[in-house]
């Protein structure tokens, strides 16, 4: 998989393939995006006001992801209403509100820094293999869709077009795995709290 990847996107060789193989395996991306917000927590400095907007930021970010992982189907059919008619990767949106939130609520700089880091790295080459991906896959569906659709941040709110999708809780929580998730970032956020309020 890691390979096909690198294909879609242009292979090179040396470190750079190196490089691309690492950023481009998706296992790698999930967990250092995980292990970050266990970092945030660990080392967040005592704070009130930051860490509730941060974790407020964090929360809109899972529940975003909650509502976009219950109306995709991978692989099977284009989803472009719901959370996916505000962006093209609405998961990669909440990650990045996640993220963003434990940043600000651990009030470490170099937290911060790390973050940055990981996203500059990971996620643009992330979203050019899915573009092309789907772009493969759904063709003129896609470009359509796409042409006035930005990759992560909203450039629009169709409230008409957010509201019309189906969403299962069950291909969410469980075969998505944002239970989990959810599980595990609540988890931090209890931890960071407790940090925050010596």
């Amino acid at each position: 998989m890691g390979r096909d990847r690198t294909e879609i996107i242009g292979a090179r060789g040396g470190l750079g393939g190196l490089f691309d193989r690492v950023r481009y395996k998706e296992i790698y991306r999930q967990s250092f995006g995980l292990l970050l917000i266990a970092v945030a927590a660990f080392c967040t400095v005592p704070g009130h006001q930051r860490v509730i907007w941060g974790l407020a930021i964090a929360l809109a970010g899972q529940v975003f992801r909650i509502f976009a992982a219950g109306t995709i189907f991978k692989n099977q059919r284009l989803a472009s209403s719901g959370a996916y008619a505000l962006v093209r990767h609405p998961l990669y949106f909440g990650n990045l509100l996640i993220l963003l939130g434990f940043a600000l609520a651990c009030g470490n700089l170099w937290v911060c820094a790390l973050v940055a880091a990981f996203w500059i790295i990971w996620y643009p080459a992330a979203i050019r293999y899915e573009d092309a991906k789907l772009e493969k896959l759904f063709g003129d569906e896609w470009r359509a869709w796409s042409q006035g659709t930005w990759a992560v941040i909203p450039n629009r709110l169709n409230l008409a077009r957010l509201a019309d999708t189906s969403w299962s809780a069950r291909q969410s929580l469980l075969r998505n795995g944002e239970l989990y998730i959810s599980v595990y970032l609540a988890a931090c956020a209890a931890w960071l709290w407790h940090l925050a309020h010596p």
